[in-house]
C-alpha cells in the first residue's frame, strides 16, 4: 500500500473515466498514460467497468495505477480490488468501505464535504480525503480547512480544470482528480486519443510546476 500511495501522491493527478460504455476504456487508459499521468480511476457507473478494469490491469498494471471509483459499499469495493483496483474512491463517506480497504491494505480515498466529514474520514483511516464537489467551494475552502487540520491530505474533485488546478495545489491540495475536462464523452466518441494525451500532459505539467516551492 505504501508504494501505491507514494505513486499517487508523487503523480498528483487522478484521471477519472466516466463513460456510457466500457468499449473505449483501454484506449483512454493508454492515451492518459502517454500524456504522463500515472493514475486512472474507472467509475463503477460505467457499464462493464469491472471487466475493463480486470483487462487493463493485465496490460497496464505495471505502467499505470488503476483504481475504482463511485464505490458505494464494501461489497463493490472488494469486487473491484479482486478485479485489480490498486486504490478505491468513494463519492461519499462510508466507514465500512474504509475498514475493508484497510483490511486489504488498499489505499482508500473517500468523499467528504464538511470539515466534520473530512476529519471523520481521516480518523477512520483514509489515505487521502476527496473533497466533493470541490467546484462549489473553491481553493479558498482548502486553505481554511487545512489551517486547523494540516495533517489531512485533501484532493479536490468536481470543478477541477486547467484554470483551477494550479490554485487548488497552491491552496494545499495533496492531489487533484480530473474528470470531464480531461476525458469527455465527445472526444472519446470521436476517438481523438491524441487530444486526451495532450490534455493529460497539461495536467502532468501543472502537477509538477504548481507544487514546486519557490
Amino acid at each position: 500500500m505504501t508504494d501505491t500511495l507514494t505513486r499517487l501522491l508523487d503523480g498528483g493527478v487522478v484521471a477519472i473515466v466516466r463513460l456510457d460504455s466500457a468499449e473505449a476504456l483501454q484506449q483512454v487508459a493508454e492515451a492518459v498514460r502517454a500524456g504522463g499521468l500515472t493514475a486512472l480511476e474507472y467509475t463503477m457507473t460505467t457499464p462493464g467497468a469491472l471487466d475493463a478494469l480486470r483487462e487493463a490491469s493485465g496490460r497496464l498494471g505495471d505502467e499505470l495505477l488503476l483504481g475504482a471509483g463511485t464505490i458505494l459499499d464494501p461489497e463493490t469495493a472488494r469486487a473491484a480490488i479482486l478485479a485489480g483496483a490498486r486504490f478505491i474512491v468513494t463519492p461519499t463517506l462510508n466507514l465500512d468501505v474504509i475498514a475493508l480497504c484497510r483490511r486489504y491494505s488498499v489505499p482508500i480515498i473517500p468523499g467528504a464535504f464538511t470539515p466534520t466529514e473530512i476529519l471523520t474520514a481521516w480518523e477512520a483511516g483514509a489515505d487521502i480525503v476527496k473533497v466533493f464537489p470541490a467546484g462549489v467551494l473553491g481553493p479558498g475552502y482548502f486553505r481554511d480547512v487545512l489551517a486547523p487540520l494540516p495533517q489531512v491530505r485533501l484532493a479536490p474533485t468536481g470543478g477541477v480544470n486547467e484554470r483551477t488546478a494550479p490554485e487548488f495545489f497552491k491552496a494545499g491540495a495533496a492531489a487533484i482528480a480530473v474528470g470531464s475536462s480531461l476525458i469527455d464523452r465527445a472526444t472519446v466518441a470521436a476517438g481523438n486519443w491524441a487530444e486526451i494525451t495532450r490534455r493529460a500532459s497539461v495536467y502532468a505539467e501543472i502537477a509538477r510546476t504548481a507544487r514546486t516551492k519557490e
